[in-house]
């Protein structure tokens, strides 16, 4: 499936572009462009990624703020490809050992079950106040 280069572009601007441009601004304003300068001292090994991680939660409200002004308009619908999948076949029958195993497990659990809501009756309907 062929994509839109202009749908292609303006994801790339609003996922990548914008949230390092809400970062480098908020950097400007805080501290000006020695701040700026400070995301690429080597103290990250992808600065780029570090920004657009720290531009994240401004660009995420721009975007949010553009798709009231119109949906789809900051956060792009996504073209999805729909197709019928073939359905998966039955199980095969189990082993009739391993059934009968299966069987003999849960009525060992189901007797421990019942021995365990015997005791809590029992140990429930005795005198509790001297305790």
């Amino acid at each position: 499936m062929a994509t839109d280069p202009l749908d292609a572009l303006r994801l790339a601007l609003m996922q990548d572009v914008l949230p390092v441009g809400m970062a480098v601004a908020d950097r400007v304003r805080k501290g000006g462009p020695r701040e700026v300068l400070a995301a690429f001292d080597g103290s990250h090994p992808d600065p780029l990624g570090h920004l657009r991680q720290e531009g994240e939660p401004a660009a995420s409200r721009v975007r949010e703020g553009l798709d009231r002004l119109q949906p789809g308009l900051g956060n792009p619908v996504m073209k999805v490809e729909v197709r019928d999948v073939e359905p998966e076949p039955a199980p095969t029958p189990a082993d009739p050992e391993d059934t009968a195993e299966l069987q003999t497990a849960l009525a060992r659990i189901g007797a421990r079950l019942d021995a365990l809501e015997r005791h809590l009756i029992a140990g429930g309907s005795g005198d509790t106040a001297g305790r």
